[in-house]
């Protein structure tokens, strides 16, 4: 296409100033995802009148019941692309991302999971007006997802006024075929910009699957260059590194492998490449796009490419600093791993106007409490957004501290930029719910089997381990930790504490499988048993409970690269030991359940073990007997076929009790 596709764009200066702040939402698809296909909704815009600061696309993703006899119902991970088509013809791809291991079971996913993709689409306000289409393309070829889509715009100025759109190369082209090279689907384009542009940009997205026989393009990365008028604009690795730090785990599939730009249950990463922030009206050039060369020999992986270039005019401000996310303390799924939270609120900002922005001044409160000040120096050049951590808060503590129940509410807003007023007040304030983080005893008990994982891809006993965990307080110093420890071996720390301070637990796993995936269960091959963590108040034998830590079952101590709870400490806390209702109230605990060569079994509720356990078959049959080792103890499960067992404990006053597991 040699010339620009014109969005029908008004000139700023004539279209009607809205009420900043107002936001219309737009509902548009709503839909079972039951099979390969696109799922098109026909959806009323707004009418181009206003102007909108920004907008955003939520993609609610849940689940359905599946139907009888269904194979892999949404317990697997798809692709998702979503694209408006307007009545005269445009097409551009909105968002991508890659539909998680929903698997029936797994902790997080029960039957009414809910999980938001949230979208910036402010660019695209051009093609979001009056009649249009949005497209699900859903490549599944088994169903089990919902998907629900709307649109808030959020009245204001935007950043800037885009002019126009330039559709790119589009499509799943397979890669290293000889016969059918990739080259062969990227032609050279060739466009000229519209009227009003001042620069522009080109928005790649770009994912690899399937699998050859050097496991490309899901498992592997290549690189690709993008080239305007001849010279390289930009290049990227096509590669997502840090998938086991997944915000939606665990998941009942393969989450934690680095992939193609993608993890599962994740959004897909776009790549923004600057065409020159000088591009003339009627300026015409070319782009090019090429693969790194590479030849497979069988089983051709692909890549499914996508992307536009965006015209923009002049920036609307000078200086400009939005507040885009509140990443804690927040209840949002997006930012799981990150909450509860400590005492120090983070934030993402972004600089939205044509300066340099060199400071940042917020003012943040606990709704109804005193608020706070900090000021932020540092360098974000325009269209740059970074992390900010604010200073302690000190009513976050408090809360915690004292046991604060329910929903609370955080607020943060922008009170100056570079020492001055901001010149848009209208992305200055957010505000978050979330809840506290909980209260701790101040003497713990950290127990930690180490797997047979070492440090540096070794397998076995006796290598240094991949696993580590340490305490930090609020201001980061280690006042506990085990980092020099070793695989296959228990370790049993007790640690005291300071009352009435925060404090974050951190476990870091180096190969990013946490201390046991149930993966190493089905495959014995790779050599690598399971360890597991747990933390107990000193002198009880309950366990603590961990925010989206599982300490039993199928994925018990699966975390990927890294878990973290934040609490805060007491030494009069007692409701640990209430969570398991009467003092007297014994229980008994498998890690891991199903199990296969060995068991841990945990007493609960008793201050010591010295009795049996004995394990019986289907049949009531005993088929092994074993003195107990503690309240934790190690049971060899040599020479047990698969099947459903019951562990039984018997001690010196014919206490009895009960715990079903499964060997497999």
């Amino acid at each position: 296409m040699k010339k620009a596709i014109l969005a029908l764009a008004l000139a700023f200066s004539t279209v009607t100033q809205a009420n900043p702040g107002d936001t219309t939402w737009i509902q548009a698809n709503n839909v079972k995802l039951n099979y390969y296909n696109n799922f098109d909704t026909a959806v009323a815009f707004p009418n181009g009148s206003l102007t909108y600061r920004k907008i955003l696309m939520y993609f609610t993703l849940g689940e359905y019941a599946c139907p009888s006899g269904s194979t892999y119902c949404h317990q697997w991970d798809y692709t998702v692309t979503n694209y408006v088509m307007t009545k005269t013809g445009d097409t551009a791809e909105l968002s991508r991302f890659i539909t998680p291991f929903a698997t029936t079971g797994t902790p997080r996913f029960t039957s009414s999971w809910k999980q938001p993709y949230i979208f910036d689409v402010t660019d695209y306000y051009n093609l979001l007006q009056d009649s249009a289409t949005i497209r699900i393309f859903y490549s599944g070829y088994s169903g089990g997802f919902t998907a629900n889509v709307k649109f808030a715009f959020i009245q204001g100025t935007p950043p800037r006024n885009v002019y126009g759109f330039s559709p790119l190369w589009r499509g799943s082209f397979t890669y290293g075929n000889s016969a059918d090279p990739i080259a062969n689907h990227l032609p050279a384009k060739q466009f000229t910009a519209p009227a009003n542009t001042v620069s522009a940009e080109a928005h790649l997205t770009i994912t690899g699957h399937g699998s050859d026989n050097n496991q490309c393009c899901e498992f592997a990365a290549h690189s690709y260059s993008l080239s305007l008028n001849n010279s390289v604009a930009g290049s990227n690795v096509i590669w997502r590194s840090n998938c086991g730090l997944n915000e939606l785990y665990a998941q009942g599939g393969t989450w934690i492998y680095n992939r193609g730009n993608w993890c599962p249950g994740d959004a897909v990463n776009t790549y923004t490449h600057h065409l020159g922030s000088s591009m003339a009206p009627s300026t015409t050039y070319s782009l090019a796009l090429a693969f790194d060369p590479y030849m497979a020999t069988s089983n051709y992986g692909n890549y499914a490419v996508g992307g536009q270039v965006l015209y923009y005019g002049n920036f609307n401000h000078t200086v400009d600093a939005s507040l885009n996310n509140i990443i804690a303390p927040n209840n949002d799924v997006n930012y799981f791993r990150e909450n509860p939270s400590n005492s120090f609120p983070s934030v993402r900002v972004k600089n939205t106007g044509s300066s340099v922005i060199n400071s940042i001044a917020f003012s943040y409160n606990v709704k109804d409490s005193a608020a706070s000040t900090f000021t932020w120096n540092g360098t974000l050049q325009p269209l740059q957004d970074t992390l900010i951590q604010l200073d302690s808060l000190t009513a976050l503590t408090n809360l915690s501290i004292h046991g604060a129940t329910g929903a609370q509410y955080f607020n943060v807003q922008i009170t100056a930029v570079n020492g001055a007023p901001d010149q848009d007040l209208t992305n200055n304030a957010m505000q978050s719910t979330f809840y506290v983080a909980p209260v701790w005893p101040t003497k713990l008990v950290f127990t930690m089997q180490t797997n047979t994982e070492g440090a540096g891809g070794n397998i076995g006993a006796g290598f240094p381990s991949e696993t580590t965990w340490q305490i930090t307080d609020m201001r980061g110093n280690v006042v506990a930790s085990l980092t020099n420890d070793s695989t296959s071996k228990l370790y049993v720390d007790t640690i005291t504490l300071a009352p009435n301070q925060f404090y974050q637990l951190t476990i870091n796993d180096e190969s990013c499988d946490g201390l046991h995936w149930w993966v190493w269960d089905q495959n014995p091959s790779y050599g690598i048993t399971a360890g597991y963590f747990y933390v107990k108040k000193l002198g009880s034998p309950i366990l603590v409970p961990m925010n989206g830590y599982v300490y039993s079952g199928t994925y018990n101590n699966d975390f990927g690269c890294q878990f973290i709870q934040n609490f805060t400490t007491s030494n009069s806390i007692t409701g640990i030991e209430q969570l398991k209702g009467k003092e007297n109230l014994f229980t008994m605990s498998a890690y891991p359940n199903p199990a296969q060569d060995n068991v841990t079994i945990s007493l609960n509720g008793m201050n010591s073990a010295s009795g049996t356990f004995e394990i019986y078959d289907a049949q009531g049959r005993m088929v092994l007997s074993q003195k107990a080792e503690g309240l934790d103890s190690n049971i060899k499960l040599n020479g047990l076929s698969n099947g459903v067992y019951t562990v039984r404990y018997k001690d010196a006053t014919t206490q009895l009790h009960t715990r079903m597991i499964i060997v497999k």
